[in-house]
């Protein structure tokens, strides 16, 4: 009979999912606190948690969860703190500053303009607080008035920004604020969970100029984009390249509204559901090289080979996807089956989502502020 075995039902230790549900509550009430406690507690409480489930490890396996909980909040708490002192400094609120870096994401346009995301590499002397920060954009487009009514420039006169360009602009800058309207979307919140230090709009448009020629990820999938958009002339080239890069920009309201009442809104754009397709496809076809040559096998067993090309399509795919959070968090649970695969140890599915859970958690606490977290694990 093994110790487990032995021991009283509620001295048993605690089990996988245990703990990472322990360490999601932990994280899950700080984010719900109103106000967040002094940093100094918050890191404290990260520092001494690994002590406590120390102490606690002949104690009852209820009481074994503090340690994960105490460390769970502590971990939240100081990622919002971080995120929340490199937002905007209030000195620089409304002023006019110049700034450099490069677009992130793919760009949003609309009859008024275009939204972006920009990292920012380069800032004067006297606004070197937003370097290496993100900033959300908007280059309003100074054909229209601010109904959006007026003709627009000839397209030989309009600005064009695409994703991974380098640009040096002048903005005007707040820190992120959102509506209070009840049921309306939490932008505040949303900036929060992306970490965004600012937003704001372009001024000085004609003064604008771009440093470097698109280039990157982001790039190549602009680029793809676009040449999806003129290869596949039907309505539902909109659809293909959701599909296949996670470029929603052609999907307009009316397609959002009908997916919504069918109920298929979460297969159109990349999500796990995908990357796990993928990887199963990639790993069935290298499976099918090894049974084709069974030689391969001497140097790397078929499971193995099927495995790791599964992971190795997974994140790629979540590249493709400009690894956006549901994509990133199937590539994690895939890791973990190749790793229990190749470890030649046997995961329980419960498991494997538990180590997932628990990883994200770990690496990025301000995930759960998305419902696209709980929409997987739950």
């Amino acid at each position: 009979m093994s110790d487990a075995a032995r021991m009283p039902p509620g001295n048993r230790s605690p089990t996988l999912p245990m703990i990472a549900l322990a360490l999601l509550a932990g994280a899950g009430a700080c984010l719900l606190l109103p106000r967040l406690p002094p940093w100094p507690w918050l890191a404290g409480l990260l520092l001494v948690a690994p002590g406590i489930g120390w102490v606690l490890r002949d104690a009852r396996s209820g009481l074994r969860l503090a340690a994960p909980l105490l460390f769970g909040f502590g971990l939240a708490g100081l990622h919002v703190a971080v995120t929340l002192s490199r937002q905007l400094p209030p000195n620089l609120e409304q002023h006019e500053i110049t700034v450099s870096g490069r677009v992130v994401d793919l760009p949003q346009s609309d009859t008024r303009g275009t939204r972006f995301k920009f990292v920012v590499d380069g800032a004067p002397v006297d606004s070197d607080a937003l370097a290496g920060k993100r900033l959300q954009l908007t280059w309003y487009d100074e054909s229209r008035d601010k109904h959006g009514a007026s003709p627009p420039l000839p397209p030989s006169r309009r600005f064009s920004i695409h994703a991974g360009s380098r640009w040096r602009v002048t903005v005007k800058l707040r820190p992120p604020r959102g509506l209070r309207n009840p049921g309306g979307f939490d932008s505040e919140k949303q900036a929060l969970a992306d970490r965004i230090a600012a937003t704001g709009y372009l001024r000085a448009t004609a003064d604008a100029r771009e440093l470097t020629r698109p280039s990157g990820l982001d790039a190549w999938r602009e680029r793809m984009s676009a040449r999806m958009a003129t290869t596949i002339t039907r309505r539902s080239s909109r659809f293909v390249r959701a599909l296949a890069l996670g470029d929603t920009r052609g999907i307009e309201d009316d397609d959002w509204d009908e997916l919504r009442a069918v109920g298929v809104t979460h297969l159109i754009a990349i999500s796990g559901f995908h990357v796990g397709m993928v990887a199963g496809f990639v790993a069935l076809l290298v499976s099918m090289l090894w049974r084709l040559w069974p030689a391969l096998g001497r140097r790397v067993p078929r499971p193995h080979a099927a495995a790791l090309a599964a992971l190795i399509g997974a994140i790629g795919y979540a590249a493709v996807a400009g690894f956006a959070l549901p994509t990133v968090r199937t590539a994690f649970m895939i890791a973990i089956v190749v790793i229990a695969k190749l470890l030649r140890r046997t995961q329980r599915t419960v498991d494997v989502l538990a180590l997932a859970e628990g990883g994200m958690v770990l690496v990025d606490p301000l995930a759960l502020l998305a419902a696209g977290f709980w929409l997987s694990f739950a």
